[in-house]
């Protein structure tokens, strides 16, 4: 079942959505520096989902409605404050001064966060997963594979974003309307917060 597995694991990555618009966004603004330190959280979160879900916590978050939900507003509420730090930022956006203000480890905490309140990504272990669990084999041994896999395709996909993004970065953090790019991609990822938590309905 794992060629099956992984095609749709494919699919589900190349299809355009919040966590891929955040960290182009992050990566074009910012730098590969903070987008590889981002990935790095995104995978880790993928990774705690997956030991959860195995663990049958995913299954309690969606058999909860409340619990459920409070993922989808934090996630969404949590964007919304990223995009709100990006406006009100100092007005001073040159490489040297984003590398002082901002950190890998802030940029690693933040993609693990939003990763974390996720609920797509729970959802997809427990719905998606188990259809290519074979059953006359050991579950947990296949779980394990599975989610290794899917942790390690989507690593590969936004690193691939984070290098095709970052190219943008020098023109973008520099010259006489930086500031004005820099407010641009703070309404920009308010949409994209908007865009996950209308997603999260569907």
């Amino acid at each position: 079942m794992l060629p099956s597995f992984l095609l749709v694991v494919l699919l589900v990555e190349l299809t355009p959505g919040p966590n891929m618009g955040w960290l182009a966004l992050l990566s074009a603004s910012e730098g590969k520096r903070a987008g590889f330190a981002a990935t790095a959280g995104i995978g880790l979160g993928l990774a705690i989902i997956a030991a959860a879900s195995a663990l049958g916590l995913a299954q309690l978050a969606q058999a909860s409605e409340l619990i459920f939900n409070f993922l989808r507003y934090a996630g969404a509420a949590f964007l919304l404050w990223l995009a709100w730090e990006a406006w009100m930022g100092e007005r001073e956006v040159s490489p040297a001064a984003i590398h002082k203000r901002e950190t890998p480890a802030k940029h690693f905490r933040r993609g693990l966060i939003i990763n974390l309140l996720n609920p797509k990504a729970a959802l997809f272990f427990i719905g998606v997963l188990p259809v290519h669990i074979v059953a006359d084999r050991s579950v947990a041994m296949q779980t394990i594979q599975l989610s290794i896999a899917y942790v390690a395709i989507a690593t590969l996909i936004h690193i691939t974003i984070v290098l095709l993004a970052g190219r943008a970065h020098g023109w973008l953090s520099s010259g006489p309307y930086a500031n004005l790019i820099r407010r641009g991609f703070a309404i920009m990822l308010a949409a994209i917060a908007l865009w996950f938590f209308v997603a999260t309905f569907q």
